[in-house]
């Protein structure tokens, strides 16, 4: 049960900070290249306490990878699911209940997001689904494999967390432009179900995409 709840805890975490701290006050702004330093590492190093598990991020695709690799068992991974979807959600749950909503004046989530993932006119640096498509993929794949790597038996004990941490800033820095970064459908999920509309319909396209790069 632990290792589900490190999932849960580690997904509320990267929702709740990585899509807040692109919104915080003056609120619902893009993403800022603040973020992945901000996040990713410290967030690594948590999940270093939680102890480890074999998905070894809170990231649904990262599950799907370890499960084809013989690495993890099929309950397994739909726990992991269960724990990372939940997070997603309850963070986002936070997010916009309980800290934007709290904006003097009140805050539109329809209109200013909760930093959600997209593309295409009006978000970020407005890149088309093409570019959309290719970077989620390529991201995606690089960081399973980097995740699949560091976690193997022959991997040095204890470093783990931080090289994911470091694949996931560089990652942030190349792709926030383009589609917020989402490689992980738990993440694009939860914040788009509030916002509704063209974040919920992209966040379907976008999870769909990073499942099958898995």
């Amino acid at each position: 049960m632990k290792k589900y709840l490190a999932e849960l805890v580690g997904t509320f975490i990267l929702v709740l900070f990585g899509c807040g701290n692109s919104r915080g006050p003056p609120v619902i702004r893009s993403a800022s290249l603040a973020s992945p330093s901000h996040l990713d590492l410290p967030l690594s190093a948590l999940r270093m306490e939680l102890g480890p598990s074999p998905a070894a991020t809170s990231i649904r695709p990262v599950s799907l990878g370890v499960w084809t690799a013989g690495r993890m068992k099929t309950t397994e991974m739909f726990g992991y699911w269960i724990g990372q979807f939940a997070g997603g959600i309850l963070a986002a749950w936070v997010l916009s209940f309980f800290i934007v909503g709290g904006v003097p004046g009140g805050y539109n989530i329809a209109a200013n997001g909760l930093g959600q993932n997209g593309w295409g006119p009006g978000y970020q640096g407005e890149y088309n689904l093409i570019s959309a498509i290719v970077f989620e993929f390529v991201a995606t794949l690089i960081f399973v494999v980097v995740i699949l790597g560091a976690t193997q038996k022959a991997a040095p004990a204890g470093f783990a967390g931080l090289g994911i941490g470091i694949t996931l800033v560089v990652i942030h820095i190349f792709g926030i432009r383009i589609t917020g970064v989402g490689v992980n459908p738990a993440r694009s999920f939860g914040p788009a179900i509030f916002v509704g509309g063209k974040a919920l319909s992209q966040s379907g396209s976008s999870c769909s995409y990073q499942v099958l790069r898995a």
